[in-house]
C-alpha cells in the first residue's frame, strides 16, 4: 500500500465526505491565535526583519490559511505567501516553492520531520492538537505497572505542547522515566556521552546497558514517524497511545520481519545493474552531497545510475523507466521508508544501497534512515575499500537469481571516459560519436520503437489525415473511402 508521500491521488478522488465532514473541512478554527501561536510567529518575522514570508500548510490545515495569512500581515506588515501544495512530502520545508515567491523565510505549519534546511530561516508551528493528558497517563500506568521501568517517552510534534503536563503527572511515580525534547535544527557541537540526538529528538540515556535496556512509549497516531523510530531503535519494545481514539497498545509490528524485508531489498540492489536515483527532497541540508556520494558509489561498484526528479513518486511514474532495475530514494528520514510493494521495481534507501555496494559496510543490527549519517565526517560514514583488479575479484552467488556476481569493487574500465567528455572518435576517419548510456541500452533491445527503414518504403503522395481529438474525430462514424 503506497503512503501519502507516493500516493497517485486515487484515494482522494474516491473519498466520500458527508455534510458534517465537509463543513468541518471548510470552516476555519475558532482559536487561531492559540492553535497557530500567532504571537511567537509574529515575533520571529519582526525579529528577523523579513518582508516576504512563505506560509506552508498541509492539506488538512489549508482551510485556515487565508485567515492566518491576513492576521500575520496585520501583525507584522510583511507580505505573506501561502504554499498550497508541496513539491515532495508536506513534512519537509518546501524551500523551492518559497524561493519562487521570493520569500526570505518560511513558517512551516503542521507535522514536521524536523530535517535541517540549508537556505532559508524556518520557524516550525506544529499546531496544538488536543491531548487528554489524564487518559494518556492512565494508559501509561496500565502498560507499565512496574514503577521502576526505564521508559523513554516520545511524541508526535503536534502534541509537544502537552508533554510538560504529562511529565508532571508521571515523574513522581516513575523515577526512571525520560521525556524526549523536540529540537528544531541541528544542536551546536556533538552530542555528549549518554545523550541521543536523532529525528529532531533529544534525550539522555541513563540505563546501564544503554538505550537497548529502555522501553519506548510513543504519544501519537500510527504513521511514518513511529515506523522510523521502531526500525532505528529495533532492540527496544514499543508501546503507543493514540490521542484521537484514547486507546493504548503494545506495538505488534514484527520488526524482525520488517528488517528481513529490507535486507531482501539489499539483495535486489546487489543484483541490480542499472539504478535510478530518485530526488525526493530539495530542502533537506546535504541532499546534493549524498547524491554525489551515491553516484560515486555506484560508479565504483560497476553499476549505471540515472538521477530522476519526478516529484512525488508513484507506481505509474516509475513504471516508465523499464531499464532501471532498482530505485534509491533520497528523502527525509520519514519519507525514505517507502513501501514499494505496489511498484514495478523496488525502492530502497541510501543506507540499503550502501549495504549492497560498499563491501566495507556490514549489517550490525543498527538501521539508519537519515542519509546525512552516511556522508564523510558523519557518525556512520565508512570509507570505500581499495579497488581490486577485475581478474582478482572474488565472485559471489546471488541469493535471488542464483547467478554469479562480483562482490568487490573493481577498477573502472579503461575505456570509461571522464564525466565531462561526451564525444569520442568512432572510427579511424575521426568521425565523432556521442557517448550515451541510454543509447547503449537501447541498442541492446530487440524492439527499438518506430524504425525509419530508409530506402525500403515505397514513396506515396501525402493525403489528408483525420482531424479532431481521439475521443471524437470529425469524420467519426463515416466510412473511409
Amino acid at each position: 500500500m503506497a503512503t501519502a508521500f507516493s500516493s497517485d491521488g486515487e484515494a482522494a478522488l474516491r473519498r466520500e465526505l458527508g455534510p458534517a465532514a465537509a463543513a468541518a473541512a471548510a470552516a476555519p478554527r475558532g482559536d487561531l491565535d492559540g492553535f497557530y501561536e500567532m504571537g511567537r510567529a509574529a515575533a520571529f518575522v519582526r525579529g528577523g526583519g523579513f518582508r516576504k514570508v512563505a506560509l506552508q500548510f498541509p492539506d488538512e490545515l489549508l482551510a485556515d490559511a487565508a485567515a492566518v495569512a491576513a492576521r500575520m500581515e496585520a501583525a507584522t506588515g510583511a507580505e505573506m505567501y501561502i504554499l498550497g501544495d508541496t513539491t515532495y512530502g508536506s513534512c519537509c520545508v518546501d524551500e523551492v516553492a518559497a524561493e519562487h515567491a521570493g520569500a526570505e523565510a518560511v513558517l512551516h505549519y503542521g507535522p514536521a520531520c524536523l530535517s535541517p534546511c540549508g537556505k532559508l530561516p524556518v520557524l516550525h508551528i506544529f499546531g496544538q492538537q488536543p491531548l487528554d493528558v489524564g487518559r494518556c497517563a492512565e494508559v501509561f500506568r496500565e502498560l507499565y505497572p512496574d514503577r521502576q521501568s526505564r521508559v523513554v517517552v516520545l511524541n508526535d510534534v503536534v502534541y509537544a505542547h502537552a508533554m510538560g503536563e504529562l511529565e508532571q503527572q508521571l515523574c513522581p511515580e516513575y523515577p526512571n522515566i525520560v521525556f524526549s525534547r523536540v529540537v528544531c535544527g541541528d544542536p551546536p557541537g556533538p552530542a555528549p556521552p549518554g545523550e541521543v540526538r536523532q529525528f529532531g529528538r533529544q534525550f539522555p540515556v541513563e540505563a546501564p546497558g544503554g538505550l537497548q535496556d529502555c522501553a519506548m512509549f510513543y504519544v501519537g497516531a500510527e504513521g511514518l514517524a513511529l515506523t522510523s523510530f521502531m526500525l532505528t531503535w529495533n532492540r527496544c519494545p514499543f508501546s503507543s497511545f493514540d490521542p484521537t481514539t484514547g486507546c493504548g497498545r503494545r506495538e505488534t509490528l514484527n520488526v524482525n520481519r520488517a528488517l528481513m524485508r529490507r535486507l531482501y531489498l539489499v539483495e535486489r540492489a546487489r543484483d541490480a545493474r542499472v539504478v535510478g536515483i530518485l530526488v525526493g527532497t530539495l530542502g533537506v541540508a546535504g541532499y546534493l552531497a549524498v547524491l554525489q556520494h551515491l553516484r560515486e558509489l555506484l560508479r565504483w561498484a560497476g553499476k549505471r545510475s540515472y538521477t530522476l526528479a519526478v516529484g512525488k513518486p508513484n507506481p505509474a511514474k516509475l513504471a516508465n523507466f523499464l531499464e532501471v532495475d532498482i530505485f534509491v530514494l533520497v528523502a527525509c528520514a520519514q519519507n525514505s521508508l517507502l513501501d514499494s510493494s505496489d511498484f514495478y521495481r523496488p525502492v530502497v534507501t541510501p543506507y540499503e544501497l550502501e549495504l549492497a555496494c560498499n563491501p566495507a559496510r556490514e549489517w550490525t543490527g543498527n538501521y539508519l534512515t537519515d542519509f546525512r549519517d552516511l556522508l564523510p565526517g558523519a557518525c556512520a560514514h565508512i570509507e570505500l575499500p581499495p579497488a581490486v583488479p577485475a581478474a582478482e575479484a572474488v565472485p559471489n552467488i546471488s541469493l535471488i537469481t542464483g547467478e554469479m556476481r562480483a562482490t568487490q569493487l573493481c577498477d573502472p574500465p579503461a575505456s570509461q571516459l571522464p564525466p565531462s567528455t561526451a564525444l569520442a572518435c568512432r572510427d579511424q576517419t575521426q568521425a565523432l560519436a556521442e557517448i550515451s548510456p541510454a543509447a547503449s541500452f537501447l541498442e541492446s533491445r530487440s524492439w527499438r520503437g518506430l524504425e525509419q527503414r530508409l530506402g525500403q518504403t515505397p514513396v506515396s503522395k501525402a493525403v489528408q489525415g483525420r482531424r479532431g481529438i481521439a475521443i471524437a474525430y470529425e469524420d467519426e462514424g463515416r466510412e473511409q473511402p
